[in-house]
Parts: structure tokens; C-alpha cells; sequence
């Protein structure tokens, strides 16, 4: 009987899915184009992020490329990325508690919905770590915040963007 269930995995692994293949095309690194970290799925209960002219588009800021030093992956932003270090910005995102409470002065914005807690939404270029003056009531829907952003180029923790300082606005 185990060597039946046995067979019967290893077919399951080995056996062409072709319905796999119908969800959409191919992109570069075998992914399927529109999906993974960072995208927000069509089937999310929650909608994406509105169109704001007075916000940091995630697109320019995960738009980062990366380079190997001594067994680490360390971002390589483009110019305009990196022009906007130590300057005051103002993003909008999905807050990721890091404390438990209605209120957050700690948290990450993503581009896109937790859908697990215990995972993340996306990789470093699809977060910024914000730290508040004043708490912000944590919520589902998209927030807007203003502070001084920081481009990290060698982050600890494996960051790209951390804002201090941070107000919430409408």
C-alpha cells in the first residue's frame, strides 16, 4: 500500500499540468505575468491602490536592481530613486503591523495587501518602513503618509526605504 502511494506522488510531480500553463504567459525567471509578491491579485477582496498625483509611485521605487558583495544581495537604485534620500516624501500603501494594537507608530506599507499573516506581500522594493510622530489607527484601507524618506543601501535588515518622522494624511 506505501509503495502505491509512493507511485502515485511521484506520477502527481512528474505528470504534465496543462491547466498550470492556460493561467497566463510566461515571464522572465518562469514566473507567470501577473503574479507573485508585489502584484496585487485580481481575486483580493480588497481593492488596489487608487491613482494619487501627490503620492511616490510604487513603480518608480520598486524599479531597483540588485548586485552580489561577498555573499549578500545589495540594492542598486537608479538615479532618480536615489535622489529622493533624506527628503520629505509622501506614499501610499497597505499598513503591515509590527505591533500588536488599534494604533501604529512602527509598521510597513506595502504596494499591495497582506493576504497571509505570516508572510510578506513582496519583496524590499514593495515596502518602506514608517515610523510616526503620532500613532495611526491601523486599517485595511489604503494610507498616506508624509515624512523624511531614507533610500538604504545597506540595510541591516534587508530594507530599501524607511520614512521617519512620519504624519498620517488624506
Amino acid at each position: 500500500m506505501k509503495r502505491i502511494a509512493l507511485v502515485l506522488s511521484v506520477w502527481a510531480l512528474l505528470s504534465p499540468m496543462p491547466s498550470l500553463a492556460q493561467l497566463s504567459s510566461p515571464i522572465e525567471g518562469g514566473l507567470l505575468a501577473g503574479s507573485g509578491a508585489g502584484v496585487h491579485s485580481p481575486n483580493s477582496p480588497i481593492a488596489p491602490l487608487p491613482q494619487r498625483a501627490d503620492v511616490l509611485p510604487w513603480s518608480m521605487l520598486s524599479d531597483v536592481k540588485t548586485k552580489s558583495v561577498k555573499n549578500r544581495l545589495l540594492p542598486v537604485f537608479p538615479a532618480p530613486v536615489a535622489a529622493l534620500n533624506q527628503k520629505t516624501q509622501r506614499i501610499q500603501g497597505f499598513m503591515m503591523p509590527l505591533d500588536p494594537g488599534e494604533k501604529q507608530k512602527h509598521f510597513l506599507l506595502s504596494s499591495v495587501p497582506m493576504s497571509c499573516s505570516f508572510c510578506t506581500p513582496g519583496g524590499p522594493e514593495s515596502m518602506v518602513e514608517v515610523t510616526t510622530k503620532i500613532p495611526v489607527k491601523y486599517s485595511l484601507e489604503p494610507v498616506v503618509v508624509e515624512g523624511k524618506f531614507a533610500v538604504l543601501n545597506d540595510d541591516p535588515y534587508g530594507l530599501y526605504y524607511r520614512m521617519v518622522d512620519a504624519v498620517s494624511v488624506k
